[in-house]
């Protein structure tokens, strides 16, 4: 009776093991492998731009500083403070040029009263050359002299009328209306105008208008051009945009590290005066815009699939080589393109419709699939072979040495 039970069990579990490898086979089919990736053209708007980042200046900004060495002595205008044309802002110490204007006022005086005996003695000496009381030659040296004290009279006049513009030169004023965005000195300050002028203050004429001197790179100038509409953000007010045009593309390359880029000026408005001097602006220069364009995937034009050379004397500027999924096979297309984007590019013509599926990469990885898969990307080797919660089977230990029989 055992012996017939233990048939039994031995024929179901044939059988069972029989029957678990077609349902295994129903219940996890082979995984479906796409052969390309592919995308649908379709139409819609398209904006060609550029990008580069720029600092936000007033566009018309005066330095003021001083002809005149000393010593800072009072100050009248500081940081954001609004000035008009002609009004005192700073005096440097007038000590040392008044003593220097009033040493050119007594060197006058002499200098005229020299003068005036050197000419007294000009005149006696034409009275005396008349009667031949003295020779030409006297008189011509008395003529002489009285010549050049009346030079040094004028040279005397001329150093006066120095120190006095140099003691005016102690009293800053700003030569234009507008807003003090910086200043340099303070009270007490020795400043010194010996080889080049020091910068006092900085005054910016007008904030309302504002200009951005972006780098543009060397691929992308040739599509700035005067005029062109810039869009352009700050870090300070996160995705609010400001608009403005391009005045200027300066011709004076720039080179850093080998790279070599040309200053852009963009003028742009600033009526509520939310541009501050210094900021940084993210620009997009608006090459071109089209609306209801045929558009095509980047990635479909660098496509080519294994094996495919192309023709010769096909080849263009504007002309690119795409392939179309038609059934399961590629199938060559020859289009012309013009702008682009980071993503899409315009088909201006050429054998490709709206719908249709271009091939954008090659095969596409295998992923299994059926309700026994597995986490997506294929299943997960487990540390004991795929044996659920048994525990992972330890080595065996080395078989032991036989031993010796009774018999022996």
């Amino acid at each position: 009776m055992a012996m017939t039970r233990r048939r039994w069990m031995m024929l179901v579990a044939v059988l069972a093991v029989a029957l678990a490898w077609p349902a295994w086979r129903w219940f996890n089919p082979p995984p479906v492998v796409e052969p390309f990736k592919v995308q649908a053209v379709e139409r819609g708007d398209l904006r060609e731009e550029i990008t580069a980042n720029g600092v936000l200046n007033p566009v018309r900004v005066v330095n003021v500083g001083t002809q005149v060495s000393g010593t800072v002595q009072a100050l009248y205008a500081d940081f954001n403070d609004r000035v008009t044309a002609g009004q005192v802002l700073l005096r440097i110490d007038p000590a040392i040029f008044t003593s220097r204007l009033a040493a050119s006022e007594a060197a006058l005086s002499s200098a005229r009263a020299s003068a005036a005996l050197q000419a007294a003695n000009a005149r006696r000496a034409a009275e005396l050359v008349a009667q031949d009381y003295i020779s030409r030659q006297d008189y011509e040296t008395s003529l002489a002299s009285s010549r050049g004290a009346a030079a040094q009279v004028r040279q005397a006049e001329a150093q006066i009328a120095q120190d006095r513009a140099n003691l005016g030169f102690t009293v800053i004023r700003s030569p234009v209306s507008g807003v003090v965005i910086s200043r340099e000195v303070d009270i007490g300050q020795t400043v010194a105008a010996q080889f080049n002028t020091p910068t006092l203050f900085r005054i910016a004429r007008d904030l309302t208008e504002m200009q951005i001197e972006a780098a543009v790179a060397e691929a992308d100038i040739a599509k700035v051009r005067r005029g062109q509409l810039v869009n352009f953000t700050v870090d300070a007010y996160g995705t609010r945009s400001f608009s403005g045009t391009v005045s200027q593309v300066r011709l004076n390359p720039v080179t850093q590290q080998n790279v070599v880029t040309y200053t852009v000026v963009v003028l742009a408005a600033n009526p509520d005066g939310a541009l501050l001097p210094g900021m940084t602006a993210n620009a997009s220069f608006l090459v071109s815009e089209r609306q209801g364009a045929l558009l095509l995937p980047n990635a479909a034009m660098s496509f080519k699939p294994e094996g495919w050379k192309p023709q010769r004397g096909t080849a263009g500027a504007d002309m690119v080589t795409i392939f179309v999924k038609v059934g399961d096979a590629p199938e060559p297309r020859r289009i012309k393109v013009g702008v682009s984007d980071a993503e899409m590019t315009e088909v201006l013509s050429g054998p490709l419709k709206p719908g249709e599926l271009v091939i954008t990469g090659g095969a596409a990885k295998a992923k299994p699939a059926g309700m026994f898969s597995g986490p997506p990307g294929g299943r997960r080797e487990s540390a004991n072979g795929g044996r659920g919660g048994e525990e992972v089977a330890k080595p065996a230990p080395p078989p032991a040495r036989p031993q010796a029989s009774e018999a022996e």
